[in-house]
């Protein structure tokens, strides 16, 4: 089968942060460790796994981060290479194990890409605190070998599909995954709103974990990809009825932010500046630095960017006793100034991926919800998907989701 296969190397690192500067194709061209490839198609290695036929998968943020090596270097022992690229999954079924009965041959299916204890192969009494619990995004057993299988090693160390060597991702025309990974689609949900589970359940667990739908508001979301726009959406398909402002900064993102419920949208620089002071924030400019603020602020700030820039603003602008979601991938961040995290007494969340959530009368999975909220709420959903390559052409789709300001891209996916 045909797959875009990366391989993390010390040449490979030195190449892309040094001349990659230069010219992307030290990044992902061909002179980059990311190249299309032939592999054996892959089999599975059980009777509680699925075979799927890969039919859409998008690109991500991490992704860009961790081809051009600008992620931090501190979740590389939770990856095994060289790996298939690709977590935001949309398949259709090809082959079912023994064990499997919720999903059929030829049903459409999303993918769980994070990996439980019982995927790794261990049996209930072993699994982690995190899988036992249903917190599985931080699986403690990430960095190990799973399970020893029947004529051969356990699965290789690593988090998630995409990043692991085993476990080939969605950049590939096949791949498995193991019966708790996956979910069937319903049917009235079309293809380029489906391959969006993942990033939109990141949105929707960090607002469920985090408790927002009780903030008293307003809330600011801070960002223009899909997990931004996924955290307006579940904003208001759980129906929050707050005040709900939105940062974005290119017109096509401002009216998908309105299209998903904002009430406001905003730019960064003097209208963020003006919707803060709107909230009765006082401002006052220190002898050295820039100005800073007390009163009013935001009760909640989702930063769905994870960089200094987002992170200085975010404490700036949140209330006094307020809460900071994290759902950007920060990393190592230089000269951050985090006096007001202890002078408003802030609270500081970072979530990732997805698990068991409380929600109505019941627990559910992050994905089980986001589909049912897709069927029943898709409002500008279709939207987010602006740009679709065949798999081939992978270089043509980084180069566009790399320069989203040029090409316009929210959501670039790869079709096999």
């Amino acid at each position: 089968m045909k797959a875009v296969e990366f391989n993390v190397t010390i040449p490979g690192y030195i190449l892309a942060k040094s001349l990659g500067r230069v010219s992307r194709s030290f990044v992902y061209g061909r002179a980059s460790r990311l190249g299309l490839v032939d592999r054996a198609p892959p089999a599975i290695p059980g009777e509680d796994w699925v075979r799927i036929e890969v039919l859409l998968c998008g690109i991500c943020g991490s992704d860009l981060g961790n081809v051009s090596y600008k992620s931090s270097p501190a979740m590389e022992p939770f990856g095994s290479f060289p790996a298939v690229l690709g977590h935001e999954i949309l398949g259709r079924v090809a082959e079912v194990g023994m064990g499997v009965s919720h999903v059929a041959v030829g049903d459409r299916v999303v993918v769980d890409p994070m990996l439980h204890c019982e995927v790794r192969g261990w049996e209930a009494a072993s699994w982690c605190r995190s899988c036992a619990s249903g917190a599985h995004s931080t699986c403690e057993m990430a960095g190990e070998e799973g399970a020893p299988r029947a004529g051969g090693d356990g699965l290789a160390a690593g988090l998630t599909i995409g990043y692991h060597k085993d476990l080939p991702g969605g950049w590939g025309e096949e791949m498995i995954a193991h019966r708790r990974q996956v979910f069937a689609v319903p049917g009235g949900i079309p293809d380029r709103v489906a391959v969006l589970t993942e990033p939109l359940s990141i949105g929707m667990h960090g607002v469920l974990q985090s408790g927002a739908l009780r903030s008293r508001g307003p809330i600011l979301v801070i960002g223009s990809g899909a997990i931004a726009f996924g955290t307006i959406w579940a904003l208001r398909t759980l129906g929050y009825g707050g005040r709900l402002v939105a940062q974005a900064k290119r017109p096509h993102e401002v009216e998908i932010a309105s299209g998903l419920g904002a009430d406001e949208t905003i730019t960064p620089g003097d209208e963020a500046r003006q919707a803060l002071i709107d909230t009765g924030a006082m401002a006052y400019m220190p002898v050295v630095g820039p100005e800073v603020y007390a009163g009013g602020g935001f009760d909640c700030v989702f930063d769905c960017v994870g960089n200094r820039s987002s992170l200085m603003q975010s404490l700036g602008f949140a209330s006094p006793q307020g809460q900071i979601v994290l759902l950007g991938c920060a990393g190592e961040i230089r000269k951050l100034d985090l006096t007001f995290l202890w002078a408003k007494e802030l609270r500081l969340q970072g979530y990732v991926g997805y698990g068991a959530e409380a929600w109505g009368a019941r627990r559910a999975h992050t994905f089980e919800i986001t589909l049912e909220r897709m069927l029943a709420d898709p409002r500008a959903l279709d939207s987010l998907v602006t740009h679709v390559f065949p798999l081939e052409q992978y270089r043509d789709a980084l180069r566009a989701a790399y320069d989203h300001r040029r090409s316009g891209a929210v959501k670039v996916a790869l079709r096999p």
